[in-house]
């Protein structure tokens, strides 16, 4: 009988180690509290479809959240909608509509997408207009603790020059920074350059998009939004922060900031920033003609579940190259697993016994090696590498007919395992083949009944200029798609 160490809730979380941001360095991972694990990841800014270089960010923390729960852990996840800055406006006064209106659209295209990829959904996503009185009580406190001041014109910004301790995420001083990106938007009257907006006073190009503070009308800035949302939904101190790596500064440098002054405890334990993604080895752009949405790809023939296995296939924290051929290379990898999925499934139970103490040792060698490569800080080259591996050794076993129904089931059950973080595999799916195509298939297995070698070639090559493959096993012919 087949017995492999299966990973559960029931079971005692395994070891895990991060780079954290904070620290530069591998840490051990241990959870503020050992109901759950308390994880912010950046959500979208839902003025347009998100490309794929946002979901390069978004498949790398549904693969933390995965491996979290596959070492043992309960998550509790947030992620943010942001549905208010300077580019939700621009978007919504551009097509005449309220903001409601223009970003609930690119909320609903959203979810679509991460459905497609495979997503697991989080626990919350707060949006960011929904939120207004938790924002507009964490300015008061920072006002109240004189890290932040009113200007002229009823905005209220952030003072670095108050808070010495600025700066420990990406260690930039603060007589270092310059006006720049999201910083340059938050100018309005401010006492510094460094200074950057909790509420931004109502200028006429907000349009109708505003609400009542105790400052005057307005808005929020970017970034109390993440630290109101993330203190509501987790607490004041929670485990993990992630984010693409261009998020750092300043955005999760201010969050940090406003965060810990607002409440004198560590914001962020454990700060995880996912690398760019390259298109063709080149940054993506709209002149280059290599901007891609999700929905640009599917149009062109991918797959949710080919783009997902390319988005994996890196390591998190280095630079991720997209291309077309890599998305073949995908293709080829799925089929892979689908051909082996379909081996297992259709080995015949009239197979007596396996070659003792062969396979046994096969999945437990794999098992651990995929456990240890999430473990090291999401190795995913070193879990893909564990997967394959397995396969090519129990595929010789198949091959060698010494594969038993128990250890095909078993290799099953432990390539379920995978998925569970993996999220690409199609265990239980068999191609739906065309009658037509099935009665093809039955001719041709006529034909090699009645010894008629070349209607039987004749049919095969029929049915592959109609995208099917014929393959012929121990179980009888089966059928797959051309590709």
């Amino acid at each position: 009988m087949f017995r492999i160490r299966i990973n559960n809730d029931e079971k005692s979380p395994m070891p895990l180690k991060f780079y954290n941001s904070l620290s530069r360095q591998i840490e051990p991972f241990v959870p503020l509290h050992q109901d759950a694990v308390r994880l912010y990841t950046c959500g979208p800014t839902v003025y347009n479809y998100a490309h794929i270089g946002n979901f390069r960010a978004y498949v790398f923390e549904d693969l933390l959240r995965r491996t979290l729960k596959y070492c043992g852990y309960r998550v509790i996840q947030a992620m943010n909608l942001t549905d208010v800055d300077d580019k939700t406006i621009r978007g919504a006064r551009a097509a005449g509509q309220s903001l409601d209106e223009f970003t609930k659209l690119f909320k609903r295209a959203f979810f679509e997408d991460i459905k497609t990829l495979r997503i697991e959904p989080a626990e919350h996503y707060p949006a960011a207009t929904e939120h207004l009185p938790e924002m507009i009580e964490l300015i008061q406190r920072l006002l109240d603790r004189g890290v932040a001041y009113r200007a002229d014109d009823g905005s209220v910004y952030f003072s670095i020059g108050r808070y010495p301790q600025y700066g420990r995420l990406t260690k930039i001083k603060p007589e270092d920074m310059r006006s720049t990106g999201r910083v340059r938007n938050d100018e309005y009257a401010k006492e510094a350059v460094a200074d950057f907006a909790l509420w931004k006073a109502y200028q006429e190009e907000d349009g109708a998009i505003c609400w009542d503070s105790p400052w005057g009308r307005g808005r929020p800035g970017w970034h109390i939004e993440c630290s109101a949302m993330s203190m509501k939904y987790l607490s004041p101190s929670f485990d993990i922060h992630t984010g693409g790596i261009d998020n750092m500064f300043p955005h999760h440098e201010d969050e940090i900031a406003q965060s810990e002054a607002a409440t004198g405890q560590p914001f962020a334990r454990y700060w995880l920033h996912c690398a760019h993604l390259v298109v063709d080895g080149q940054k993506m752009s709209k002149s280059l003609g290599n901007f891609f949405t999700l929905r640009d790809l599917l149009e062109q023939g991918l797959t949710g579940r080919e783009i997902r296995y390319v988005l994996l296939g890196g390591h998190y924290r280095q630079s991720l190259n997209f291309s077309l051929q890599s998305a073949r290379d995908a293709r080829a990898a799925l089929q892979r697993l689908d051909d082996f999925a379909a081996r297992l499934r259709q080995l015949p139970n009239s197979t007596e016994t396996d070659a003792p103490g062969i396979v046994q040792p096969l999945l437990e060698r794999a098992e651990t090696q995929f456990r240890q490569a999430l473990e090291d800080d999401l190795n995913m080259a070193e879990a893909l590498a564990a997967l394959f591996s397995l396969i090519r050794d129990v595929n010789r076993q198949i091959d060698q007919q010494t594969l038993a129904r128990p250890a095909a089931d078993a290799t099953l059950a432990l390539l379920r395992e995978f998925d569970r973080v993996l999220a690409v595999l199609d265990l239980d799916r068999e191609p739906a083949v065309p009658a037509e195509i099935e009665s093809l298939a039955e001719a041709r297995q006529e034909a090699r009944r009645q010894r008629d070698f070349a209607q039987a070639d004749a049919i095969r090559d029929r049915l592959l200029a109609e995208g099917w493959l014929i393959e012929d096993t121990p179980a009888g012919p089966r059928l797959k798609p051309a590709n």
